[in-house]
């Protein structure tokens, strides 16, 4: 994510006219659910409140790839809207074992393995991969999905993450990731047969003929954090998704505000963009299970109720109707426990059923959404 916002203008184009990057347009349905341009209507097309739940892991604890596969496929199987990972490559507070495994790798593997969800990083560092190579690799993966690849970028921010496998952590990384977002947006508009040039202060590209383009024209681009001013002006210009990373509830109001005027600054319809937000999600059908589970995954579960999605049912089809009351479209589930499949089939069979009207929440696998059904998203269109 990007984390906090840095004193000074906006870098500027680096030689180019970037314009604001447009994608997975979301506008009011005639029922007033939010409705993505992408057929993003996985809780109106039930009749309940308008809100994706995605699940969002942190492999980078203790994962390999057999148990990112397995949520994966839990994720696809039981209906939530898709699966996001971090990128990371230390553990934070563990050993880590068996090993970090790199997000692209891994989402290229689960691309061939899924159907329906939609994949993704939250977020990507803008320090570890040159735009020009990140470029061709996050194309390259949606192609291999069909078109459902959408790219969270950050500025980087774990500095002994960098200095543990040897990439540097260089000052002014906002600057950096606004260089690299005119790039990767620029190298996938550029049209067939033309050639793309780049002159920025970090970054220097030349003749390049702007491919592999990714399935989807234009590709999804998430930005997020809770700077104040730095990141709504990134999500103005470059996002399809402005993403607010584990705040207050009650802040989301002024956190998507900020983004809002950021747009109309800017002269964009501030309902282009969907608003979410990512939160631990730590559900029990009990008390005593809520308790087991956050002991788990070493959270207190006093502080878990005040910073998460978390307690009981009860609690949590109460804290997802407040997240969703103020604004928010989609929701990222951040699920510690990647062993714990128990805990996404109780959340997609007690949780969903009951928000909005006895209905909403994620969309059911159906017809040509199937898992095992491919559908036309092999041959590039989108596969939802």
């Amino acid at each position: 994510m990007v984390g906090a916002d840095v004193v000074g203008p906006l870098v500027g184009s680096g030689g180019v006219t970037p314009r604001p990057y447009v994608g997975g347009r979301t506008q009011a349905s005639p029922s007033g659910c939010l409705v993505g341009g992408r057929g993003h209507t996985a809780a109106c097309d039930r009749g309940g409140v308008p809100l994706d739940l995605r699940v969002f892991t942190e492999p980078q604890q203790g994962a390999g790839y057999d148990d990112q596969l397995a949520v994966a496929q839990a994720t696809e199987r039981l209906g939530f809207d898709g699966f996001f990972r971090s990128d990371h490559f230390l553990a934070m507070g563990a050993d880590g074992a068996p090993g970090p495994t790199d997000s692209w790798t891994t989402l290229a593997g689960l691309a061939r393995e899924t159907d329906r969800i939609r994949l993704g990083t939250l977020v990507t560092s803008a320090t570890f991969r040159h735009p020009g190579v990140l470029a061709v690799q996050v194309a390259q993966v949606d192609q291999m999905s069909g078109g459902r690849v959408e790219l969270g970028l950050g500025a980087g921010w774990f500095e002994a993450e960098h200095a543990a496998i040897g990439v540097p952590f260089p000052p002014r990384r906002i600057a950096r990731l606004e260089e690299q977002l005119e790039i990767l947006t620029g190298l996938w508009g550029t049209p067939d047969g033309e050639r793309f040039t780049y002159e920025g202060e970090y970054y220097r590209l030349l003749d390049s003929p702007g491919l592999p383009k990714p399935a989807q024209r234009p590709l999804p681009i998430v930005v997020g954090g809770n700077g104040p001013r730095r990141t709504p002006a990134l999500a103005a210009r470059f996002a399809a998704e402005y993403n607010a990373s584990f705040p207050a509830v009650d802040d989301l109001p002024t956190l998507y505000g900020r983004v809002r005027a950021a747009c109309e600054e800017l002269g964009r319809d501030p309902g282009e963009l969907t608003y979410s937000v990512a939160l631990t999600a730590c559900v029990g059908a009990d008390e005593a299970e809520y308790r087991r589970r956050a002991a788990a995954i070493g959270r207190d579960p006093g502080e878990l109720r005040t910073t998460g999605v978390a307690g009981t049912v009860d609690e949590v089809v109460d804290v997802l109707g407040r997240i969703a009351g103020h604004g928010t479209g989609r929701v990222y589930l951040q699920v510690l426990d990647l062993h714990d499949l128990g805990h996404l089939e109780l959340i997609a069979g007690e949780v969903v059923p009951r928000l909005g009207d006895g209905d909403g929440g994620p969309r059911r696998p159906s017809g040509s959404d199937r898992p095992g059904h491919r559908g036309e998203g092999r041959q590039g269109q989108p596969a939802r």
